[in-house]
This record gives C-alpha cells, sequence and structure tokens, in this order.
C-alpha cells in the first residue's frame, strides 16, 4: 500500500509530501492544477523515464520519493528475488534527477531504474486513459485473461514457453537440414580437410603460452645476455660494489669489539654479500644457458606459426581450436549418415511439436475456463454499473502458427442491449462504457492477485454522469475495501464517497505559478463538492447539496 509520496522541484511543484490511507483516496481539482504532475511524480520515483525538463529550477536536484507498506509474501518474494532488503515492513523507492544525470534507490541502495520498474509492479496498478483504449486492441484481451487466470495458469505458461523454445529451436534444425547429395559430398570434404588439419598439429593447451615465453627468450637471447653480463661486472669487479661491501665488512670487524651493537650491522651486511654472492653465480650458470640456438628457434617459429594459423581459423585460444574441431566431428558424422540424422531429427521434432500442442492445449482449455468466470461476472457487475443488459463474451480462435504463448488468439465480445448479438468490443462501446469494463476488470483482478495492493484510477468517470456515475462510484467504494484506491475525478458523486479527499491546486508565489496539493478536512470536502458541482459560485442550496451527498455516501458505508 502506498504511504508517501514526496515531490521536490518537478513542474509546477516546489516541494509536497502526500500521506494517503487505505480505502478510497480521491485527488480533485481545476483542469490543469497539476493532478497528472502527481501521478507523472510516482511514475518517475517507480522507475519510469525522467526528462531533465520536468525540473522546475534546472539547477536544483528534483526528487520523487514513494513509500509503501509490504502487505503480502508475494511482494517480500518479489523483493528478494530482485535482492532488495526490506526495512520495518516498508520499501521506499526514489530518484533524484539532476541536470546531469539520474539516481534510483530503494531503501537506500542505488539501482538501476529497471529494477524499480520490477519492483514496483508488485506494488501498483495504475489504469487511465491509454489503458482504457488498450481494451480496442485484441492483442491486449488474452493478457488480461491470463491475468485473471493466475498461478493456475503461469506454471503451464512457463512449461509452454521452454516447449516451444525447444520445438522451435528443432523446426529451424530439420529446415535447414536439406542439402542435397552434390553440396553434402562438398561440405563433408571440406570437413574432412578441417579435422585433419586440427588432428595433424596434435595440440596440447597451455604449450602456446610455454613456446611463446621460449620464443621471446630466445630471440632477446643477445639482449638478455649483454645486459647480465654488465650485471656481473658490477657485482664482482674490483670496484664493484661487492668489493666495497667486504671492505665495510672489514670496517665494521674492527669496530665491533667496542660497540656491541655495530654486530647487528655486521650481521646484516654480510647477508647482503651472501645474497650478492648468490645473485652472482646464479647469472654465471645463466649465462652459460643462454647460448642462442639457432635450430631450436626455427622450431619455435614453425610452431608457432602453424598455432597461429589455427587460431586464425578456428578459434582465439588452444582451447577453442580444439572445441572446434569436436564440433566439426560431430558435424561429420552427421553428414556421413545422413539419411539416419534426418530421420532421428524428424522424430524428435514429431515429439517435441506432440509436448508442445499437449501443453498448448492445456493453455487453452484453462484460459477457456478462467474467460467463463471472468465474463459471467463482468456481466453481472456491468448490470450494477447502469448497463441496462450485459452480455460479455470471450471468443477464441486458433493462431495461424504456434507461438510461445500457445495456439489461442482471444477477443472480448460484448451486447449492451436485449436481444442485440454480441459484437467486438472495438466495434460498439463507447469511452464511458470502456471505463466501466475496464474499472469491473480490474476489479476482478484485485480480488484475484495477492500481489497488488494498490490502484490508481485516473479518471476513470470519462464520458460518464448521472446514474452510472453513482454506480461507479459504489463500485469504487467496495473495491476500496479490497485494496487501496487513488483516484483522480472530476465528478462529485464518486468525490462524495472519499475516505480521504485531497485538493490539488495552483497559485502564484513570487510571479510563478505552483501546484500544491493538501488533505481536506470534512467542511472543506464539502465545499470542494459544492465548487465540483457549480463552479465558483457556491450557494446554501449548493453547499445543502454537497453535504446531503456526503451523508448518503457515510450511511450507504455503515450500511453495507
Amino acid at each position: 500500500m502506498l504511504l508517501d509520496l514526496h515531490v521536490k522541484n518537478l513542474a509546477l511543484i516546489e516541494e509536497e509530501e502526500i500521506h494517503f490511507g487505505g480505502g478510497l483516496n480521491i485527488l480533485t481539482g481545476e483542469t490543469g492544477a497539476g493532478k497528472s504532475i502527481i501521478l507523472g511524480a510516482l511514475g518517475i520515483a517507480l522507475g519510469k523515464k525522467a526528462s531533465r525538463e520536468i525540473l522546475r529550477r534546472p539547477e536544483e536536484d528534483g526528487l520523487a520519493e514513494a513509500v509503501f507498506a509490504v502487505t503480502s509474501p508475494a511482494q517480500r518474494q518479489v523483493l528478494a528475488e530482485l535482492e532488495i532488503p526490506v526495512y520495518d515492513d516498508q520499501v521506499i523507492f526514489s530518484r533524484r534527477i539532476s541536470s546531469g544525470r539520474t539516481i534510483s534507490k530503494i531503501n537506500g541502495e542505488t539501482m538501476p531504474a529497471q529494477t524499480l520498474k520490477r519492483a514496483g509492479e508488485a506494488f501498483l496498478d495504475v489504469y487511465g486513459q491509454n489503458e482504457q483504449q488498450s481494451l480496442l486492441k485484441k492483442s491486449r484481451h488474452l493478457a488480461l485473461l491470463d491475468a485473471f487466470a493466475g498461478e493456475e495458469l503461469d506454471g503451464l505458461k512457463e512449461d509452454l514457453s521452454l516447449a516451444y523454445r525447444t520445438y522451435a529451436d528443432l523446426k529451424r534444425e530439420t529446415d535447414s537440414a536439406s542439402l542435397d547429395l552434390s553440396a553434402r559430398l562438398r561440405e563433408i570434404s571440406f570437413l574432412e580437410h578441417e579435422v585433419e588439419e586440427i588432428r595433424e598439429a596434435e595440440l596440447a593447451i597451455g604449450e602456446d603460452l610455454n613456446l611463446e615465453a621460449e620464443y621471446r627468450k630466445m630471440k632477446y637471447a643477445s639482449k638478455i645476455t649483454e645486459e647480465l653480463d654488465r650485471v656481473r661486472h658490477l657485482l664482482s669487479d674490483e670496484s664493484a660494489c661487492g668489493d666495497l661491501i667486504a671492505q665495510a665488512i672489514h670496517s665494521l670487524r674492527q669496530a665491533e669489539d667496542y660497540d656491541s651493537k655495530i654486530g647487528d650491522y655486521l650481521s646484516a651486511l654480510m647477508d647482503v654479500e651472501s645474497l650478492i654472492s648468490d645473485v652472482s653465480g646464479e647469472i654465471d650458470s645463466h649465462l652459460e644457458d643462454a647460448a642462442f640456438d639457432e635450430e631450436r628457434f626455427y622450431e619455435l617459429e614453425q610452431r608457432l606459426d602453424l598455432i597461429n594459423d589455427l587460431k586464425a581459423k578456428y578459434g582465439r585460444s588452444i582451447e577453442e581450436i580444439l572445441a572446434a574441431l569436436e564440433d566439426k566431428q560431430k558435424e561429420l558424422f552427421k553428414l556421413q549418415d545422413y539419411d539416419r540424422y534426418q530421420e532421428e531429427l524428424k522424430k524428435r521434432l514429431r515429439r517435441a511439436e506432440e509436448a508442445y500442442l499437449d501443453l498448448a492445449r492445456q493453455v487453452s482449455a484453462r484460459r477457456k475456463q478462467a474467460a467463463k468466470k471472468l465474463c459471467a461476472r463482468v456481466s453481472e457487475a456491468l448490470l450494477s454499473l447502469n448497463f441496462l443488459s450485459a452480455n460479455f463474451q470471450m471468443r477464441f480462435t486458433e493462431t495461424s502458427s504456434y507461438t510461445a504463448g500457445g495456439i489461442d488468439e482471444a477477443e472480448f465480445y460484448i451486447s449492451t442491449n436485449p436481444g442485440e448479438e454480441a459484437r467486438p468490443l472495438s466495434q460498439v462501446a463507447s469511452g464511458g462504457e470502456l471505463s466501466r469494463i475496464m474499472l469491473v476488470i480490474k476489479t476482478e483482478l484485485a480480488a484475484r492477485e495477492d500481489l497488488v495492493d494498490s490502484l490508481i484510477f485516473d479518471e476513470v468517470d470519462a464520458g460518464i454522469s448521472g446514474k452510472t456515475a453513482q454506480a461507479v462510484a459504489r463500485k469504487l467504494r467496495r473495491l476500496g475495501r479490497e485494496v487501496q484506491v487513488i483516484c483522480i475525478t472530476h465528478l462529485p458523486l464518486i468525490a462524495a464517497e472519499a475516505d480521504r479527499h485531497f485538493l490539488i491546486e495552483k497559485s502564484l508565489q513570487a510571479g510563478r505559478t505552483v501546484s500544491g496539493i493538501r488533505q481536506l478536512d470534512e467542511e472543506e470536502t464539502v465545499r470542494e463538492l459544492a465548487r465540483m458541482i457549480s463552479g465558483d459560485v457556491i450557494s446554501e442550496s449548493v453547499l445543502e447539496n454537497a453535504r446531503q451527498m456526503r451523508d448518503a455516501a457515510a450511511k450507504e458505508k455503515r450500511d453495507q
């Protein structure tokens, strides 16, 4: 459930903090007052794209921060999968926007915006004008049905998706396995050459690194010898460091008898003298072994050329070359016994297709069962929303080809007048009817899901009035008993049902327009309802009408 929304320096908002509660939260205000900014800020907090143009003062950071209560095991599971910690049963989504970059955080830890979006889907569902229009798209209908079916379908759909991928991979392989005899013979000849070329090289993993080290040593043998010989002279000549250290040791021995501390210096220098002697001996041995062997150098060049040539053809390392050899041997074996390979491939494809179709038919059967329940509930609920008649249906056809989602195409049909044949929703539903249909579907989804517990309706009252508006208001009130509902509305009949009423209004501050939002008390709520009824001129009779609307709504709540 959404607890708090903090907005700072975004569009018309200087800084506002809104404290939401359970039940039905109503937001009202004049057109252009900034209601869409509130929803936009909430979307930004939950990971939607944020443009720097939205900053009110570009030189300062903007902030959108939303605090949610974690209320269900399903929400905790989503957060756990995303490795998001939960503190005090709350999760805080935060986006800080500057002229340079946007910083996204969840519970104080920096996260990609996509993670905010995925996590936010577990807490909030927004229904606006765009989603209303999505009901006109046939492609969206199956997704709504699957959401209604929920867990009964989710596991099967995952299995179906895996089965489809297996089938699709085998289908592609089968379609490409159609070489004629001459092409197959050419491919066999080419593969035999490649396999023999790699085999003859008798590669050993790691040998290229050892050969390169030896080659480098021999290539620069003269340079190595020159430098080592110079070091040997520096260590062993009479005027070199070894002789100077020997003189120092002699002097220390002369003084040791008079100062015991000097023994420590003497011991350290004797260790240095011993180390220099050891290094000098090692260098002498190395110089004896560093003689340039022209024949060995030629062998190294030839072997490295061969290995590098194979790398250019088959892989960047010996491991990749040997892996390529294994793949080519398998392909060669397949081509040499091509008839058996094709027959086996066809058998595997048939088995994969049968497995896919079995799952697809199970999914289809579950969908049709769920569709009957959904359509019956929507039809019944629409009658309570002032439809004279509501015959809501979902009709299925099979797809022309297999898909990861199954073999179903589905479309909503409706008849709103007695005796009329049901027709596609996109052909008969008006804007007001679409609003009510989507409201009912959202209500049914909320009743089935244990995940999202906050619903936002942006102007669900579009295209309705009178009895229909009153019916929608009651529906929202009942829905508010199941989940948290936040509703932006222009209709007083809907606003009268509010458990909490927020007013968004514009004002002029320091020569600039500012949008603000505040929660209304009961008397302020009545005055806002009166404004919604009659505009700026509010008479006593209008105020009394507004009070009656609030009283009637309160009585219905008590009676339920």
